[in-house]
């Protein structure tokens, strides 16, 4: 999956991102704080940032927080909303999570939320993210997860990621707890805590988000109620009025670099 895709899709929906709910109210929101318990002296990085919400949750509690992005259309949505809550001890770049511009060493604490899904090679974000970060620093990551591990499981994954790429193209693949973990290990970190939870979505408004057709739109309805019986389990389709529930799980990672 081409790059220039995350950024033509995000880029056309950037502001949405700012008044997501999921994005901007998430439990994992301030759970992630609360688990990181973050130092008033650390420089902190937000990789991926969209509209800057887990960036703008973390710096009342951190000297600085660079907040990045692919997108270029996402940077001055940060910016307007950073400006609307008086938050002045965050900066604004370009940046890719698999090539991070910035020197060994540079930050305390790194976080990333609801965006790993995009990125075409994990292995990629989480070196760099062991690099830029301290000795004792802390690597967060909030996203998605799949179900994994045995055939039944792995086929729902499949099922789901296809689900969520027929919604975004440039979803790439949401991972396994097992696989983020594998992930972790791999890249050098001490993984201190992990957990899921799920969350429920307005199925129009989740969809809406990413501006789709009326005919994508149709067809994620009929995928969302005519899932296998694995993937229907973890879907958990409910009606809402006229719209539909159903549930994605996410996931918190916290890891410590040596």
């Amino acid at each position: 999956m081409s790059k220039e895709l995350v950024k033509k899709q995000f880029g056309a929906n950037a502001a949405a991102y700012a008044t997501s709910a999921v994005h901007a109210q998430g439990a994992s929101l301030a759970r992630l704080v609360e688990l990181v318990q973050p130092q008033p002296g650390w420089r902190a990085l937000d990789v991926a940032s969209a509209a800057g919400h887990t960036a703008f949750a973390f710096a009342p509690h951190v000297a600085q927080v660079v907040v990045t992005d692919l997108t270029p259309e996402m940077i001055p949505v940060a910016a307007k909303l950073a400006a609307e809550r008086g938050i002045a001890n965050v900066t604004l770049e370009l940046a890719d999570a698999e090539a991070l511009p910035y020197g060994d060493g540079e930050f305390d604490l790194v976080t990333c939320r609801i965006a790993p899904h995009h990125f075409p090679h994990i292995d990629r974000f989480m070196a760099e993210a062991a690099r830029v970060l301290r000795p004792l620093g802390i690597l967060a990551v909030v996203d998605n997860v799949v179900p994994g591990g045995e055939s039944a499981a792995d086929e729902a994954g499949a099922y789901i990621n296809a689900f969520e790429a027929l919604r975004d193209p440039s979803h790439h693949r949401a991972l396994s707890v097992a696989e983020w973990m594998a992930a972790y290990a791999a890249a050098g970190f001490t993984l201190l805590h992990v957990e899921t939870a799920p969350k429920r979505m307005a199925f129009t408004a989740w969809a809406g988000r990413m501006g789709v057709t009326l005919p994508t739109l149709a067809e994620l309805r009929r995928r969302l109620v005519d899932a296998p019986p694995a993937a229907a389990a973890f879907f958990a389709v409910e009606a809402a009025g006229d719209d539909l529930s159903f549930t994605l799980e996410e996931a918190i990672f916290v890891g410590r670099k040596p």
